[in-house]
């Protein structure tokens, strides 16, 4: 459920994987998509649920994973005893909680196992999955997981996975603000961007923002910032994990300084919707505009 920029690409390495597989999204052009690769189609989650033993759900926030799970025409009101849920999606933790206590009430099993890698290791099948969920199920899990990722980690109790997540995702943006800073100073004082990138990728400033996901165009091939920074990790989404990560860290007393002034800055960011719908590396653009 959800075939999004991430959800389509491990939904089709699911197909490639021999997997007998049924999908759901709102975007009917997706569906279609995933149709000529040999998956079935449902018309609501609760058909979805009906004929599956393994559900696993990639979608934008909190409220549409409610909405997936108990709305209306939810996976709940078909899901089958036994059934293994797997969400994908990065939500608020206390969510995926009480998700997973609907779930367990309806005779389910459920983890939450958010995802790093971006859209070009969900394209590869090298996503690296964070899995909070109750260990006695969690190999049975990871051998759906490993046909999509490289590296599937428990991470302990339901949650932690998204704890995890969250982590890594202010970590990424406040990393992804000090490249393009650091970036756009060196080649407004005179450095050529793809020497300046390589040196930086070779010295102790290193980091998957300059050396594998690189926000300078023109720099490196396959990445959103050659294409615009079109598709790739969006910015409003980088925003809502921030949100999320800021309430995280104000509910358990963690001073975060920078993960603060990083969703101030992606913030001011997506009031511009010039740079709203594009990927979260546009952060570059806009510093190079100034």
């Amino acid at each position: 459920v959800g075939l999004g920029n991430m959800g389509g690409y491990m939904a089709k390495n699911l197909v490639k994987a021999g997997k007998d597989v049924v999908v759901y999204d709102v975007n009917e052009s997706s569906v279609q998509d995933l149709k000529s690769t040999g998956a079935g189609a449902c018309s609501t989650p609760s058909e979805l649920a009906a004929v599956s033993d393994v559900i696993v759900t990639m979608v934008p926030s909190s409220p549409h994973v409610l909405e997936v799970f108990t709305g209306s025409n939810g996976l709940l009101k078909t899901l089958k005893p036994g059934t293994l849920c797997i969400d994908s999606s990065t939500i608020d933790a206390t969510v995926s909680k009480d998700v997973d206590a609907a779930v367990r009430a309806a005779g389910g099993h459920f983890y939450d196992a958010p995802v790093s890698g971006g859209v070009v290791a969900a394209e590869n099948g090298a996503l690296t999955f964070m899995v909070g969920g109750d260990a006695d199920k969690f190999e049975e899990v990871k051998s759906y997981l490993d046909d999509m990722g490289a590296n599937v980690i428990h991470c302990g109790a339901n949650g932690n996975g998204l704890v995890v997540k969250l982590c890594n995702n202010m970590m990424l943006a406040i990393s992804m603000i000090g490249a393009a800073e650091t970036l756009n100073m060196g080649i407004k004082m005179g450095m050529e961007r793809q020497l300046l990138s390589e040196i930086l990728s070779k010295s102790t400033a290193r980091c998957w923002s300059i050396d594998t996901y690189n926000p300078v165009p023109g720099v490196m091939e396959g990445v959103p910032a050659s294409r615009d920074y079109a598709g790739g990790f969006g910015a409003t989404l980088m925003l809502k994990d921030l949100g999320l990560a800021d309430d995280m860290a104000d509910g358990s007393d963690s001073p975060i300084v920078l993960g603060k002034m990083a969703k101030q800055i992606y913030d001011e960011l997506c009031k511009d919707e010039k740079f709203a719908p594009k990927d979260f590396g546009v952060i570059f653009k806009k510093l190079s505009e100034q």
